[in-house]
């Protein structure tokens, strides 16, 4: 029985042994040759460095580091359990590449950068990373070492070096199934610089609407300082392309640096005067993944089919001029006709009818300059496509998506004082031609209980609509303060402060043009008592005492209705000048950031009056 025990215990190993190193030895089965086909992020050495490019597409000398086996691929004689190779690690001959399904990075000693190529053009270099201390000097990477490889996910951390001593910096990267990379800066990489070719930069808001800042309407400009909030989307040249970038809440500065190009000009780099904290990036393609459309003269007045079609289902969003501000539309899946605040009713401008995109642009909203069509959200979007709002989530926390996202601010302000029950349109206009009705057949005294609900229905909107043009009244007395004590402190700024100061100001001098047409509530409390006392007796003039009411009702809400749209369409130009109107000063960002916070409150919870983007 011992010689049993004796000898399993010295076969066993010894096959195990033998099993390993064939695995690792044999031409046939290498261990790279497995995990390349198992492994979901894999870990490459190229053996030798790559010099004067990179290509990406030729591996046949290149080595994948494994994931489980180090030990053995450092030493196959090797018990795996021998605490002496244990915390020994894996050295380079080459340069490192990490390759998922989404993306390869390389990273490349030589030049001191990481280059990004998203896997459906491994040919065209997408993103470029190196730490801004170093943007313009010679670089290299001075060490690279495995944190964590496990075949799902891997973080390695890289020491970026320059010619003096005091030019080293590092930084951890990882890299997971999803095709996000987190760059985690060590505390002396200031900032980091992002090399993309980027057609327009988008900075995402959920209340009001997106910047998109285009190279072209800066000619004299070499970069952009711009109030970055938690999110930048950059499409890529060739409209194939989007680059997603986020990172959490802090003191990090972003500016756009734009290329020197004459024509066709393209945003060089984003680059991130960081506070330690992490960023995150990742890359969506798709064909047509954003479109730009000219808008030309002949789309006026006429349903135009343009030439692209949607790669995938999703919000897809486009901006196009109304009242003189660039308006936010979402495409509707069928063609219909709107009516909206200050513009009145019109053919809704985009929508898709099965497999076409289609505009329809009038003198309400006019075709000029261009349109571009790109999405943030999920709308029927499959599981397997990401949007940069999945990206944000996956990055960010759903608690801080929360808070960005503002789901309860982007919900529609109830003016319906007994909601489903009450006249559907519980506007002056709506509730004064279903009682037009009653009189009309002569039956407001045996109808009075419903003339009563409705007059009541009345006075509650107009109350709400009081309530929210005293909120915009509120939030420009506050502006303007803000911008009196900012100017004190912030000279230089004044031409900045004082484009602000104009537009804000706008809406108390429209607030006073319609004072007299919008009454007050004490105006529409005595309309209601009289609009009742009509249906206490039968009488002859009661018809032609309602006509008169009802046109005194209509006057004042429309009044209303008006000033509320005016209000938000002005807070909105504001939230978007705020954003422009900051790029030549670095010190008007923070001026900025606190403008568009401030409109951003206000704007919350808008009216169905007002312009918002679930129209």
């Amino acid at each position: 029985m011992k010689f049993y025990r004796d000898f399993g215990n010295y076969v066993l190993p010894l096959w195990k042994k033998v099993l390993i190193f064939l695995l690792v030895i044999s031409p046939g089965m290498s261990i790279a040759q497995t995990k390349e086909k198992t492994a979901n992020t894999i870990v490459w050495d190229t053996q030798s460095p790559f010099v004067n490019m990179v290509d990406i597409r030729d591996k046949n000398n290149w080595k994948v580091v494994p994931a489980d086996l180090l030990t053995l691929e450092l030493d196959p004689s090797a018990a795996v359990s021998d605490p002496a190779y244990y915390g020994r690690e894996y050295s380079f001959k080459g340069d490192v590449v990490v390759e998922n399904e989404h993306l390869t990075a390389v990273f490349w000693s030589g030049k001191g950068k990481v280059v990004i190529y998203s896997k459906t053009g491994p040919s065209k270099k997408r993103v470029e990373f190196t730490p801004l201390q170093l943007k313009a000097k010679p670089a290299g990477i001075s060490h690279c070492s495995i944190l964590h490889n496990t075949g799902d996910e891997a973080s390695l951390e890289v020491s970026f070096s320059g010619g003096g001593a005091e030019d080293s910096f590092s930084a951890i990267f990882s890299f997971d199934q999803t095709g996000i990379i987190e760059i985690k800066p060590a505390e002396n990489m200031k900032g980091i610089s992002l090399l993309s070719p980027i057609a327009y930069g988008v900075i995402p808001d959920f209340i009001g609407d997106d910047l998109i800042y285009d190279p072209e309407k800066y000619p004299s400009r070499a970069t952009l300082h711009v109030p970055s909030e938690n999110i930048f989307l950059g499409l890529l040249e060739g409209q194939n392309n989007m680059l997603v970038v986020t990172w959490p809440m802090g003191k990090q500065r972003m500016k756009l640096v734009l290329d020197n190009s004459e024509k066709d000009r393209l945003i060089e780099s984003v680059d991130f005067d960081n506070d330690g904290k992490s960023i995150y990036l990742a890359l969506l393609d798709a064909p047509g993944i954003w479109h730009k459309e000219q808008l030309k003269p002949s789309y006026l007045e006429k349903d135009v089919v343009i030439n692209w079609k949607r790669p995938f289902p999703a919000k897809w969003i486009t901006q196009l001029d109304e009242a003189n501000v660039k308006t936010t539309f979402t495409f509707k899946e069928s063609k219909e006709s709107i009516w909206r605040g200050v513009t009145g009713r019109y053919n809704y401008p985009v929508w898709f009818d099965g497999g076409k995109t289609f505009y329809r642009l009038g003198k309400k909203i006019p075709p000029k300059g261009y349109s571009l069509v790109y999405c943030l959200e999920r709308k029927g979007t499959p599981v397997s496509i990401s949007t940069p709002v999945d990206i944000m989530k996956g990055t960010l926390g759903r608690q801080a998506c929360n808070t960005i996202l503002d789901l309860p601010g982007r919900k529609l302000r109830n003016h319906h004082r007994r909601a489903g029950i009450g006249v559907r349109r519980a506007a002056t206009c709506g509730c004064t031609k279903v009682m037009q009705a009653v009189f009309d057949a002569g039956q407001e005294v045996r109808r009075k209980e419903y003339v009563a609900g409705a007059v009541d229905d009345m006075v509650y909107f107009v109350r709400r609509h009081v309530e929210r043009i005293n909120e915009y009244q509120d939030f420009a007395n506050n502006m303007i303060k803000y911008l009196n004590l900012a100017g004190k402190s912030a000279a230089d700024l004044k031409p900045f402060i004082d484009n602000i100061k104009a537009i804000v100001q706008e809406i108390p001098r429209g607030y006073s043009r319609q004072k007299e047409n919008m009454k007050n509530l004490e105006f529409a409390a005595d309309l209601a008592r009289k609009t009742k006392a009509l249906t206490q007796k039968k009488a002859p003039q009661n018809l032609p005492a309602y006509k008169d009411l009802s046109e005194k009702w209509r006057a004042m809400g429309g009044a209303q209705d008006s000033v509320i749209a005016q209000c938000h369409t002005i807070t909105r130009k504001l939230f978007q000048e705020a954003g422009y109107g900051c790029v030549n000063q670095p010190r008007a960002v923070k001026i900025a950031r606190e403008i568009r916070r401030r409109c951003r409150k206000c704007l919350k919870n808008p009216d169905g009056y007002e312009i918002w983007q679930n129209y």
